[in-house]
């Protein structure tokens, strides 16, 4: 019996790539959650752990991503895709206040702006710099 190719629509092919769930990554706002103080100084200061990448112990937050070594998380630091990352956590992600007002519940407020900044741990001093917001 001879292959018969499957007739998609066209522009549907893809579509079977964005159902796969085995590369997701986290939202916007689940990353958001753990840019908060405690939430930091837990991901960034890990148990070793033998299973994940670099034992767990190179790790970017805004990305959530483990990295094999130092050099790989620091080249990481400069690539396209940290920096989008990095852009798109700028504004404050939405709440259900934010759904309600856009339905027509309350008046606009616009989302504020903050800094990112890329996080690491200052191995010399073990301290771990603070994200600042701009208002």
């Amino acid at each position: 019996m001879t292959y018969k190719r499957k007739k998609y629509h066209r522009g549907d092919t893809h579509l079977k790539k964005g159902w796969r769930t085995k590369r997701r990554t986290k939202d916007l706002d689940e990353i958001d959650e753990d840019l908060k103080e405690e939430n930091v100084k837990q991901l960034l200061n890990q148990e070793i752990d033998f299973d994940k990448p670099g034992s767990a112990q190179h790790y970017c937050i805004h990305c959530a991503k483990y990295f094999i070594d130092k050099t790989a998380l620091q080249s990481h630091f400069t690539t396209k895709v940290h920096k989008r990352r990095l852009k798109a956590l700028e504004l404050e992600p939405y709440t259900i206040e934010d759904s309600e007002r856009a339905a027509g519940k309350g008046n606009y407020i616009q989302p504020k702006k903050r800094k990112i900044e890329t996080l690491t741990i200052d191995n010399e001093t073990g301290t771990i710099p603070k994200a600042k917001t701009i208002k």
